[in-house]
């Protein structure tokens, strides 16, 4: 069988590999050739620390994150104290370390490029 990387590949997150829903974030999953790619929409009121933590057995995300804000904000705090917000058209990286949460009351759309929301929700 042939390297998927030698063909023109196509995928559209209006059908998903998968949709995970849980009471504050919906994530929408696509294997795209050897990349996990994922819509994670973060309803109002999501963060990290409350909807990961208490399962995660860690105090921060371990996962690198690549990824693009569609809509809405979300913030993200590093272990050291760093702190940036991201809007709509920007462009982030996340080490593992780190904390995040929505801002404000419109939900933050993120498309992440291989950091793996395929793991979220899965118990340790």
């Amino acid at each position: 069988m042939a390297d998927s990387s030698e063909h023109l590949l196509r995928r559209n997150f209006d059908r998903p590999d998968e949709t995970r829903t849980y009471e504050d974030l919906r994530i929408d999953l696509i294997q795209l050739g050897d990349l996990n790619v994922s819509r994670n929409t973060f309803r109002s009121g999501w963060s990290w620390s409350g909807s990961v933590e208490p399962w995660a057995l860690t105090d921060s995300c371990q996962t690198r994150h690549s990824f693009y804000v569609v809509s809405g904000r979300i913030t993200i705090k590093m272990e050291s104290g760093e702190e940036l917000e991201f809007g709509p058209g920007d462009l982030g990286l996340a080490p593992p370390g780190h904390q995040a949460w929505a801002v404000g009351d419109e939900p933050a759309e993120v498309i992440d490029f291989g950091g793996c929301m395929c793991t979220y929700g899965e118990r340790r």
